[in-house]
């Protein structure tokens, strides 16, 4: 199954409270548990202004139904072409 990174463009992200990250992340998990399980919210990093998260799904519109539903900006959506680290180098 493909896997996406997905910019969020989100002023002020960096500064938001636990609370309300949580209150984001509950959104989104109500989202995807009615959308079914073909689509997979991985993890998500935070920064000042954006905020990066890592999906599996079947499909880019899928993706970008999610964010519609959740009332989320889905700003860049990326197939992930390959996955590199440290180990990458042996």
């Amino acid at each position: 199954m493909p896997k996406y990174v997905i910019e969020r463009e989100i002023p002020g992200a960096g500064k938001l409270t636990a609370e309300q990250l949580k209150g984001v992340s509950q959104t989104s998990c109500d989202v995807l548990r009615n959308m079914g399980p073909e689509i997979q919210w991985v993890h998500s990093y935070v920064t000042n202004d954006k905020i990066y998260c890592v999906y599996i799904a079947p499909n880019e519109d899928m993706i970008r139904e999610h964010a519609k539903k959740g009332g989320f900006p889905a700003n860049s959506v990326n197939a992930v072409s390959a996955i590199i680290d440290p180990t990458s180098a042996e």
